[in-house]
């Protein structure tokens, strides 16, 4: 029972098994079998999460999966998020301005020698020389106009619009970057597998030419020729192992996942090969109106316009409503406030203020102009550029698919031209020279196959992200 047991569990959990029967060895009868069947079910059931969904620090990965832990992961889209709910902060600190405020002052003034009056009828005292005044009021205030205020509401609500772009373009950023590291992750991995091949092909001929140099068949060049190649091709897979590496860590840093996390992949750039597809003749001028460069400057003129609204405010009345409610004790002899006679009085008051000339509104106005005039043709400029870059990049993808192509057939030809040399290199009529070269523009081609259909799908991701396109799988 224990050996059939075994089969089904890792040897760690089985050692536990046994641990646990000799420290409960004592236990007899249903008790005995009760904590052996708690033990098998948790040792089962943990068999069965590593089956399910991998052991622990490892994570079987997709291009979807690993943009989906990037969004949810990358501390750039949390900062994004937050300055979302920092505008929207702002926001309701903008319309707050419009409700009436409150304000409640205390003060106890010692009288140590007051000021006289002088009038034709003589003098008079304002008071009484060391005595105490004590006064308590509460203010309402209440904006009744204020031009300034209602733009600048508008404006913080523009402001948030101007951060979900911004987020929208670190998401889109973030995924373009995911996106083609990952692919970069499949070449560095194809790229690996092609060496090991290689390397596997190269040692296999190296041990034929060894033992035939042994048996005086062969020249001691073709045994040296052969180790030499075979010592190439595994400098070749070691670099290529680094490079998967160094891939695999920089997608994980994107990702947000720490680096002790192994990744596994099941995927392969030859399985893109099918997707490599050019469906628009040329790049519309329209598509670019997606691109979060341009929205966030579309943004930013209409903050500036926003702006130059609340510059005009300056030249504008603001009315303001004040209620003061106050009570007053004069001419106290004594600090006990509690025993002073107060009385009340209470006061309404508009006030209304006209600005009628401010030299710097109008200098906070020219300069405005200036800057839309500016962003303007910052705009212009990016919108060109950006058509260029897009162009660009469909220009190389319908390059790439015609490389594809045409190196998906010279694999086919390397393999070919291998064969035929080991054929030739057996029976006498081929060199080792021969041989070596025929792999080596095998390896040579699968390389250039593998990297023409990652420049495609790299050229397609770049193309979807200054097109500002949302959707990564296409």
């Amino acid at each position: 029972m224990l050996l059939r047991l075994e089969l089904f569990v890792p040897l760690h959990d089985f050692l536990v098994f046994y641990i646990y029967i000799f420290t409960f060895k004592k236990m007899k009868g249903k008790k005995m079998l009760l904590s052996l069947g708690i033990l098998l079910t948790c040792v089962l059931g943990m068999k069965a999460q590593k089956v399910n969904g991998g052991s622990a620090g490892t994570m079987n990965l997709t291009l979807a999966k690993a943009i989906e832990i990037a969004l949810a992961e990358n501390p750039i889209i949390h900062v994004a998020d937050k300055d979302i709910e920092l505008k929207k902060i702002a926001d309701t600190e903008a319309w707050q301005s419009l409700l009436p405020s409150v304000d409640a002052n205390l003060s106890l003034t010692d009288n140590i020698l007051v000021a006289e009056m002088v009038t034709g009828m003589g003098k008079f005292k304002m008071g009484v020389d060391g005595t105490l005044t004590a006064v308590g009021n509460v203010t309402l205030s209440l904006p009744v106009f204020a031009p300034a205020v209602y733009q600048n509401m508008k404006l913080t609500k523009q402001d948030i619009l101007l951060a979900q772009e911004k987020a929208r373009g670190s998401r889109l950023d973030l995924i373009n970057q995911v996106t083609k590291a990952y692919y970069g992750a499949l070449l560095s991995s194809d790229s690996y597998d092609v060496m090991k091949r290689s390397y596997g092909v190269a040692k296999d001929n190296f041990d034929v030419v060894n033992e035939k140099y042994k048996v005086g068949r062969v020249s001691e060049y073709d045994k040296i020729s052969a180790e030499v190649q075979a010592r190439n091709m595994n400098a070749s897979m070691v670099s290529a192992q680094t490079g998967k590496t160094l891939a695999l860590l920089q997608l994980k840093v994107l990702m947000g996942v720490t680096a002790d996390v192994k990744i596994v992949i099941d995927d392969s750039l030859k399985a893109y090969e099918g997707r490599l597809t050019l469906a628009d003749s040329e790049v519309q001028m329209s598509e670019l109106d997606n691109n979060s460069s341009l929205r966030q400057m579309n943004q930013n003129m209409t903050l500036l316009e926003r702006s130059q609204k609340i510059l005009r405010t300056g030249f504008m009345p603001t009315v303001a409503l004040q209620l003061t409610g106050q009570y007053q004790s004069y001419a106290n002899n004594n600090w006990n406030v509690f025993n002073y006679h107060f009385s009340p009085s209470s006061t309404l008051s508009i006030a209304v203020s006209v600005p009628i000339f401010h030299a710097n509104n109008w200098t906070k106005l020219k300069s405005n102009k200036l800057q839309i005039a500016q962003l303007e043709d910052n705009r212009l400029n990016t919108r060109r550029q950006l058509s260029l870059a897009a162009e660009s990049y469909r220009q190389n993808m319908a390059s790439s698919i015609a490389q594809t192509a045409s190196n998906a057939e010279a694999v086919k030809q390397a393999e070919k031209a291998v064969l035929i040399a080991g054929k030739r290199y057996e029976v006498g009529r081929g060199t080792i020279l021969e041989l070596n070269q025929s792999e080596t523009a095998q390896t040579q081609a699968e390389l250039t196959y593998v990297q023409s259909i990652y420049d495609y799908l790299k050229n397609k991701a770049d193309l979807d992200y200054t097109l500002g396109r949302e959707t990564y799988l296409k």
